[in-house]
């Protein structure tokens, strides 16, 4: 099978910010000529499942204003600090959304978030032996994480409600399932957190 290359032949930009800029590619397709494809230019983001040592997934539920409701989501955030590692990116997440903190870190997935128009890559880390983080050493929480409520949930519960419709953040969905069937594995499937990134 040949496969076409797809390649840009111009491109205009129509918007650029701090956590995201905006361009138009005109691209070269298969049946002859371009199309005109928008895309969003993102950061990336990382994301954690942490799991305590009785099998549950702690979530945070969130306003989200773009869909005007507030979502359970896993603990996750822009890979907005230039060279970090995203071990550390992770855990600084879980620690100033949860309160909570790992010591061990595996790779669960790797997610395109919407590749239909965006470059966003999101890496899910599986998070064990987790521990409160002490009451004087917490995050300040504000603007929309200033009211999120945490809470703890059985994981088989957690695929429960992704099934009936009660999840629907992308990465969250993807998380929890991967990390359903990673327990059921054994812990089998899981790579090395140091994996080199996608995208």
């Amino acid at each position: 099978m040949t496969v076409f290359p797809h390649e840009s032949v111009r491109r205009t930009d129509r918007y650029a910010g701090p956590i995201f800029s905006v361009f138009s590619d005109e691209v070269t397709m298969p049946g002859g000529g371009t199309a005109s494809r928008d895309v969003v230019e993102n950061k990336g983001a990382v994301g954690v499942i942490a799991l305590d040592d009785v099998g549950r997934v702690v979530l945070v539920h969130q306003y989200r204003h773009p869909v005007k409701q507030r979502l359970w989501e896993l603990p996750a955030g822009l890979r907005d600090v230039h060279g970090e590692d995203l071990v550390l990116t992770a855990a600084r997440e879980l620690a100033e959304e949860t309160d909570w903190t790992a010591q061990r870190f595996d790779l669960l997935i790797d997610l395109h978030t919407s590749p239909g128009f965006s470059n966003e890559t999101i890496r899910i880390f599986l998070a064990r032996d987790v521990a409160v983080v002490p009451e004087a050493e917490r995050h300040d929480r504000r603007d929309e994480e200033a009211d999120l409520e945490i809470a703890w949930f059985d994981l088989d519960e957690a695929v429960a409600m992704v099934l009936r419709g009660e999840i629907t953040n992308a990465a969250t969905v993807g998380g929890l399932l991967a990390a359903a069937r990673a327990r059921d594995d054994g812990w089998a499937t899981l790579r090395p957190a140091d994996t080199p990134p996608i995208g």
